[in-house]
């Protein structure tokens, strides 16, 4: 019998009427194959857990934080099994470690490392929907940890392979993965087919629509991924392997991303001289703080900038280990500002096509929008401008490249 695994995010789940939406549409796949669900927390559960610790605590532990986090999913999957159950579905619900979902130590952004299904295979057998919460698992000490935020589609993507399920199906609010944000701009399309490489790059550049985690699973294990909404029949977007075709008559681009939780920090008067980098970096990566664009001047008199970018969200604790930093590699000072955003074109037709570099400049340099900073690799070009400007350097690319006519 064909097997599948669906997730459905916060919005689909946000309401009793939801559940029962969900529960129908479940019901309806279950009558043809054996069906697990993963499922997220519902509505701002996540946000409202979030700032009620902060209440009552400034800097509330991590380890404490994936215990109150992961009681947001755990909330969801019983009462959608219970929906599932009053629709006349036989379900069961679990955590992510019953499900045998195992992690990395790392609280609040741990990673999995094992899933051992038994539980979840003895229950499908049994004739039941498996109803899994998302976004957490258990250390081999059996501390409950959560996988960041987007996890769940992580959680899904990693039961899909571990119970070799034939796809995966992620639903959301949208129809599918656009080729902009439908949000930010109405007219953008969404893309049928697209490889797991540009979805990485999308969804790594701001395109919230799956996590770029889950994506790597999928591509790591050829499982094939479905993103459709949970409030129409829209067929969505396919990420799978897609076959060579002529590069001639590729879309040369594919969709336009932008992020607005983007920082910049910049360390002034650095030494130009080895192993500078790793000291600045290694204490950052230390903590968990992702970094994104790296730009360094030219050196002057044995002295240079250092520009990178990091989430706004952890620009706070970045700054509190900078000046330790500044002070070990002998830097002259830092700033750093948060009014910035990245906006990134990404296709794999970039490959050997210079001319999509001119339009790109050509096209905000047209919009009036000044450009920081620029990162590129074979299928993606992001540049880092005002924030007050991604809506217009968004229109203005994805009409540039008439993807509203794909």
């Amino acid at each position: 019998m064909t097997r599948v695994v669906q997730k459905y995010g916060g919005t689909s789940v946000a309401s009793p009427a939801r559940l029962r939406r969900v529960a129908r549409r479940v019901r309806d796949a279950a009558a043809g194959a054996q069906v697990v669900v993963v499922v997220s927390a519902m509505g701002e559960t996540t946000d409202e857990l979030i700032a009620l610790a902060h209440s009552v605590s400034t800097d509330p532990p991590s380890r404490e934080m994936d215990m109150l986090l992961s009681s947001g999913e755990i909330i969801t999957a019983p009462l959608l099994a219970m929906a599932l159950e009053a629709a006349g579905t036989r379900a069961v619900s679990l955590t992510g470690p019953q499900a045998g979902i195992r992690t990395s130590r790392a609280h609040r952004t741990a990673r999995i490392v094992d899933i051992v299904p038994q539980r979840v295979l003895d229950e499908l057998d049994a004739g039941k929907v498996v109803v899994v919460a998302g976004f957490q698992g258990a250390t081999e000490e059996l501390d409950i940890t959560t996988l960041g935020r987007g996890g769940s589609d992580t959680s899904a993507v990693a039961l899909a392979v571990a119970v070799r399920a034939q796809r995966c199906e992620i639903f959301t609010d949208v129809s599918g993965v656009h080729t902009a944000d439908p949000r930010l701009l109405p007219e953008a399309r969404v893309i049928p087919v697209i490889t797991y490489e540009e979805m990485l790059e999308l969804a790594a550049a701001g395109a919230r629509v799956i996590h770029p985690r889950a994506v790597e699973i999928g591509e790591a294990y050829g499982m094939e991924i479905r993103v459709r909404s949970t409030f129409d029949e829209h067929p969505g977007t396919t990420i799978r392997s897609v076959a060579n075709a002529n590069m001639e008559e590729r879309q040369k681009v594919r969709g336009i991303a932008h992020e607005t939780d983007v920082a910049k920090v910049t360390l002034l008067g650095v030494p130009d001289s080895p192993g500078v980098a790793a000291s600045i970096f290694g204490p950052l990566a230390d903590e968990h703080i992702a970094v994104d664009i790296v730009v360094q001047n030219v050196s002057h008199a044995g002295t240079t900038d250092v520009s990178f970018t990091v989430p706004e969200s952890d620009l706070r604790r970045a700054q509190q280990m900078l000046d330790g930093v500044a002070k070990q590699v002998r830097a002259s000072g830092f700033s750093a500002t948060a009014d910035i955003a990245k906006v990134s074109v990404v296709g794999t037709g970039l490959r050997g096509t210079p001319s999509v570099f001119a339009q790109i400049f050509r096209a905000l340099a047209e919009a009036g929008i000044n450009i920081q900073m620029i990162s590129s690799s074979e299928i993606h070009v992001t540049c880092i401008i005002d924030r007050a400007r991604v809506r217009d350097a968004v229109r203005a690319l994805h009409a540039a490249f008439e993807l509203e006519s794909i």
